[in-house]
């Protein structure tokens, strides 16, 4: 049952990599520490560590997710990659940076802090103006400081919680100007090198190799991550029809209602 939910949930993510530029973590994080919590006996070495292996084997699922999204945009040409090529090193630096901090923290704190900045984040998109209007597609681009600015910030903070930068860069690009089609779609490159910066501070960082098992490379699970790759090249090959043809106002509710549901899931797993 743990696999097929695994890969169930790996579909989801998936669709949701594509449609909403996430996904892998705020589907994968929840499911797997909710699994790992529910699966491994109290003091047991894993079940200790489930939020950390939970961030760390979904940041590296994001690797997959992240780089064939980007294909699939890039074919449906919904990618501004002038606007996007300027952070991208910057948020590789961040996550290397976010990974770190994460290692050194309590799984209880990184549990909490999901379920903060999730709330904060649904509160900014409803509460402040400009992002459940409608807008167009020309999205007015970042300066060179305010691009090292996010890009660090937004690396650090995707990698410290396995979610991927979209969180970030969907709410600020489409304040800016862009549609939800192309922010959202700029969410997937932005995502890929903080996931592989991410995913290798996981593997060197993490002193519990061995006491995890023999399928841990540090706080990854390679058994699991293989199979949401599975399931995430079926989800994603599921939504690329819809690229691009959700109606703007029906593509933010959709967005804030998931992640909604990501912030119930996880207060109360």
């Amino acid at each position: 049952m743990f696999w097929f939910l695994l890969c169930a949930f790996g579909v989801v993510a998936g669709v949701t990599t594509v449609l909403f530029g996430f996904g892998g973590g705020f589907v994968a994080v929840p499911l797997l520490f909710t699994l790992i919590s529910v699966s491994h006996a109290p003091g047991a070495a894993i079940g200790e560590a489930a939020m950390h292996i939970a961030v760390a084997t979904s940041t590296a699922a994001m690797i997959f997710g992240a780089g064939l999204s980007t294909l699939r945009h890039a074919r449906a040409r919904t990618l501004q990659w002038p606007v996007v090529r300027p952070l991208l090193g910057y948020v590789a630096l961040g996550a290397v940076l976010g990974a770190w901090a994460a290692t050194q923290v309590q799984g209880a704190w990184i549990r909490w802090l999901f379920i903060g900045y999730l709330g904060l984040t649904i509160l900014d998109a409803v509460l402040r103006p400009g992002f459940t209007v409608s807008t167009s597609d020309g999205m007015r681009p970042l300066g060179r400081r305010a691009s090292a600015v996010i890009g660090v910030g937004m690396g650090a903070v995707a990698a410290f919680l396995g979610v991927g930068g979209s969180v970030m860069s969907v709410p600020l690009m489409h304040r800016r100007g862009a549609s939800m089609a192309v922010a959202t779609a700029s969410a997937n490159p932005l995502s890929l090198p903080m996931a592989i910066a991410g995913t290798a501070a996981y593997a060197v960082l993490a002193w519990r190799t061995e006491a995890l098992g023999p399928w841990f490379a540090g706080y990854i699970d390679v058994r699991a991550l293989a199979v949401l790759v599975l399931g995430s090249w079926c989800g994603i090959r599921l939504a690329a029809p819809w690229i691009g043809r959700m109606p703007d106002a029906l593509h933010v509710k959709c967005y804030l209602a998931l992640l909604g549901v990501v912030l119930v899931v996880m207060v109360v797993a």
